[in-house]
């Protein structure tokens, strides 16, 4: 038998790849959250995460079990939502950054249309820039969206990534050339991290491509017009990680509110937070 509380401590650790962070969101001591991952190894007699002083990553054998702890915790809430007998009611208006288009939040947000029928949800899919403005003016309740930058501590860590390169397979960027950018409109918060990293870096630069469409950057990447930043645990397929250029650091996804959020927002986020795995998978 495995502990629900313990798989719940494991599941986000392995979304945050931060035991401080893990600790933060679930608002325990962070001696908790390593006791509660040892005692989860203890029971399957397998590593879960290879760490050191600066990193935390998944083994195999932690791969496998995201899919087992994210099945049980839902049975648990399913059950717990069951006999509790609350049913929740009214309008919900949820922003979610244009990263996810590809993922496959979808079936986060369709199981919680199943079991809240009665809430009216309504989907905007945006800029994590937009959805910043949308939410400080009052338009939105929840947002998904990437933090503006270092030092943002807005709202509840989702999950934590890095920034990378991406283009079609076989393109070479020209050192002597300006870098060919495939980029999102401002106020788009990876297209102010590229410009800033090349221009630190003191490399010339050209917009190949400008969409607030997520498929259409896709396209263009994939017609070899250029590079575009781009999360690396959402790659789209038939595009590669490109090399050469300057790094662009980290990437952290949080779930910020609206000031009075209702409790329909509050189950969308828990929904959100169990689920976050499903965010980095293609559907």
């Amino acid at each position: 038998m495995y502990d629900p509380v313990q798989l719940r401590t494991f599941l986000t650790v392995a979304q945050t790849l931060s035991f401080t962070q893990a600790a933060r969101r679930l608002g325990v001591r962070q001696s908790t959250v390593s006791q509660h991952v040892r005692r989860l190894e203890a029971a399957t007699g397998r590593p879960l995460f290879l760490r050191d002083t600066h990193t935390v990553e998944l083994t195999e054998d932690g791969e496998a079990l995201l899919g087992f702890a994210r099945t049980i915790l839902e049975a648990h809430e399913r059950a717990a939502a069951f006999f509790a007998g609350t049913r929740l009611r009214g309008r919900l208006r949820f922003g979610a950054s244009e990263d996810f288009v590809l993922t496959r939040l979808p079936e986060i947000l369709e199981r919680f249309r199943h079991e809240h029928p009665e809430v009216d949800l309504e989907l905007s899919v945006e800029l994590s820039g937009t959805l910043h403005e949308r939410l400080d003016a009052g338009r939105l309740d929840l947002v998904l969206a990437k933090r503006r930058g270092p030092g943002d501590e807005q709202g509840r860590l989702v999950w934590r990534d890095r920034m990378v390169w991406i283009g079609a397979e076989g393109l070479r960027v020209d050192p002597d050339r300006p870098v060919p950018l495939i980029l999102f409109p401002p106020p788009g918060i990876t297209r102010a991290r590229a410009l800033e990293v090349l221009e630190r870096d003191g490399r010339a630069w050209r917009i190949a491509c400008t969409s607030g469409s997520l498929s259409g950057l896709v396209a263009a990447a994939r017609a070899g017009l250029g590079v575009m930043a781009h999360t690396r645990g959402l790659i789209p397929p038939g595009l590669v990680r490109v090399g050469s250029l300057p790094e662009l650091g980290p990437v952290e996804f949080a779930l910020l509110r609206g000031p009075r959020p209702s409790a329909a927002a509050e189950a969308l986020a828990a929904a959100v937070l169990s689920g976050a795995d499903r965010l980095t998978r293609t559907g």
